[in-house]
């Protein structure tokens, strides 16, 4: 914690003023919008955190972005400029030949909080990282135009026009790469207009995050969920449609899609307080913390490779279709906070809060409240209630030796499987964030949702008591 305090308060003097300078690529982005530049401050001194152990990076005044092996720092992921090519491919399109990916737009991502900016971390690999925990606004600007794009849908072809009128506008109308999933792209296969779409292959999935410029996902959660499972390390900015059940993440309508995915592309924010330069706007996205969670078996020895997941939600242990309680040990690294004996016990994170978390009896949380919440699944105690952990706490929920039955474990409802006596599972806060672009700002999307999704507070209003007019002044 002292650790802490002091590289925060370190990042509050030596800071270095310069200008960001754009290389805007085409007329079409200069269409942003003439805007009069002004400096901004950049923190000299990049801070990773990666839960509680902090190291701090200096990089020079003269250094716009960090740098990665002596190569200039950008999205692109390559130590070299161009293209790649991608052996063993056949688009259906051409027929024949190799895939060719277009390089990646570079990105500055900025806290603002009205009164000052800073950047966060962008590798030369193209990975997202915290600089330090969320606590401000950010800003995503664009620092060359995105190129390459892909498009989720959910499941069934409800939403089979709406897609092909995304994927229309994307290609033709902002002559962008549009990246389809393998299985929608054989459905593809029968459009004649569509030569500007391509798919990956499973070798090329674990590098997407290296091309992809953002990610247009049409759906409910369900659909970002999917989004954050195919980016398992650094994910790339999403923005959501909502056209599920709930759509409590999904803040636009595909009824103004295009407009929404213009001011994606170009920016639609000005901060007067934090410009960028000229030319250069932004829109608000939100960095949504993920839990990285190991699997450790009991008869594993250390070398065995650990089983790892991400999850954007929760992660749940719980006693499954046995018939006892679940008995399951919670150390913060070498400290037992306590015995759960309850159905199970789940770790969420701040935009998992309102999911399973808050159906559990859970607060709701903020998503850019850097915490973990533990939360108890019908504990049998009256005095076990919901806590909030900061997020750099390291946990871990074992199945003890003397446990009456093994348990459950399942990451965002997915990949469920069994602990025997003896495993664990470790979790502690990601470094990779999912970047979710917002309709406006983080709180005012957040409450629109619990308003939307949940009748948040939702009553009849009070009515005023009624006062007789009196000369006693009595009523």
């Amino acid at each position: 914690m002292m650790e802490r305090a002091q590289l925060l308060n370190r990042s509050a003097v030596g800071h270095a003023t310069f200008r960001l300078s754009p290389r805007l690529v085409g007329h079409n982005y200069r269409k942003a919008g003439h805007r009069k530049g002004v400096t901004c401050e950049q923190e000299s001194q990049d801070m990773k955190v990666h839960s509680s152990k902090l190291d701090v990076v200096t990089i020079p005044e003269t250094q716009r972005l960090e740098r990665d092996g002596g190569h200039t720092a950008s999205s692109s992921g390559m130590d070299y400029p161009g293209a790649v090519t991608v052996p063993d491919f056949t688009p259906f399109r051409n027929g024949k030949g190799p895939r060719t990916w277009p390089k990646k737009a570079e990105i500055y991502i900025v806290r603002t909080d009205g009164m000052s900016c800073s950047r966060e971390t962008v590798r030369a690999s193209g990975c997202l990282s915290f600089a330090h925990p969320s606590t401000q606004q950010q800003l995503l600007v664009w620092r060359e135009r995105p190129r390459c794009v892909l498009v989720l849908k959910k499941l069934g072809d409800e939403q089979w026009e709406s897609y092909l009128r995304v994927l229309r506008y994307l290609g033709k109308e902002e002559g962008m790469r549009v990246i389809v999933e393998p299985h929608e792209y054989l459905k593809l296969s029968e459009q004649t207009d569509l030569d500007f779409v391509d798919t990956y292959n499973h070798d090329e999935a674990g590098r997407l995050h290296q091309h992809v410029d953002f990610v247009v996902c049409l759906g409910g959660d369900g659909t970002i969920l999917h989004a954050s499972s195919l980016f398992q390390r650094a994910i790339p900015p999403v923005v959501s449609f909502s056209a599920g059940s709930l759509g409590f993440l999904t803040n636009l309508s595909l009824k103004n899609v295009e407009s929404d995915l213009r001011a994606v592309i170009y920016g639609c924010e000005d901060l007067d307080q934090c410009s960028l330069g000229e030319e250069m706007r932004g829109v608000h996205i939100t960095l949504r913390m993920r839990l990285e969670c190991r699997i450790v078996r009991q008869r594993q020895s250390d070398n065995t490779p650990q089983e790892l997941y991400e999850v954007l939600n929760e992660v749940v242990v719980d006693r499954g279709a046995n018939p006892y309680l679940a008995k399951i040990e919670c150390w913060e690294r070498d400290t037992l906070i306590t015995k759960v004996q309850a159905d199970g016990v789940m770790l969420a994170t701040p935009t998992g809060s309102t999911a399973y978390s808050v159906a559990a009896g859970g607060s709701m949380v903020h998503p850019n409240v850097p915490a973990i919440l533990f939360t108890p699944i019908c504990p049998h105690s009256l005095s076990f209630r919901p806590v909030v952990l900061p997020d750099y706490a390291e946990l871990e929920l074992r199945i003890p030796g003397d446990a009456r039955c093994p348990a459950w474990v399942c990451f965002d409802g997915k990949q469920r499987q069994e602990l025997q006596r003896g495993d664990s599972v470790r979790v502690r806060m990601s470094t990779n964030p999912v970047p979710t672009i917002s309709k406006t700002a983080q709180t005012r999307d957040w409450f629109a949702s619990l308003e939307r999704c949940f009748g948040w507070n939702d009553r009849a209003e009070q009515k005023p008591l009624g006062y007789i007019n009196r000369s006693d002044g009595a009523f």
